[in-house]
């Protein structure tokens, strides 16, 4: 297994029907909340990388659930602290956003390596929380996409 990542992501924006999301606080990063993310493995298709990526930090079975791929990609540069983890001479990743609707919040298996706590929150109090851009726009976005689903 190599330590260089793909500069190839998800994100994962787990949420239920009443718009409450899922937010998890990094264990590098105390008081960094965050959705899921994580980097492709190998060759494995980005929506294998949102399945597994969700059972890694949750213990949620995607299957279960709705998985919807936006067709949308965000390209940031990586923060300058995380780049020693990607091959030499990589600055920007691609990251691909994802979300997973539930019924209604669940308890969830956090893998305690990468996060320190979770917290379901409503969406506008989840989109102030997140240290991401990208992830915070994800996070506004969603009044819009669960509409066009039930519409």
């Amino acid at each position: 297994m190599t330590h260089n990542k793909q500069p190839v992501s998800v994100l994962v924006v787990i949420y239920t029907a009443e718009g409450e999301v899922l937010l998890l606080e990094r264990a590098d990063h105390p008081g960094y909340w965050q959705s899921v993310t994580g980097s492709r493995d190998g060759e494995e298709t980005l929506a294998e990388t949102a399945i597994r990526e969700v059972r890694e930090e949750t213990g949620l079975d995607v299957r279960q659930y709705a998985l919807t791929d936006w067709q949308s990609q965000n390209v940031y540069e990586i923060y300058p602290h995380w780049r020693y983890r990607y091959p030499p001479g990589i600055t920007h990743n691609t990251e691909h956003v994802f979300s997973l609707q539930l019924p209604h919040p669940v308890d969830i298996q956090l893998a305690p390596r990468e996060h320190l706590n979770y917290q379901w929150l409503a969406w506008q109090d989840a989109a102030e929380k997140v240290f991401s851009p990208s992830n915070r726009a994800a996070i506004l976005e969603l009044p819009q996409r669960v509409q066009r689903k039930s519409e």
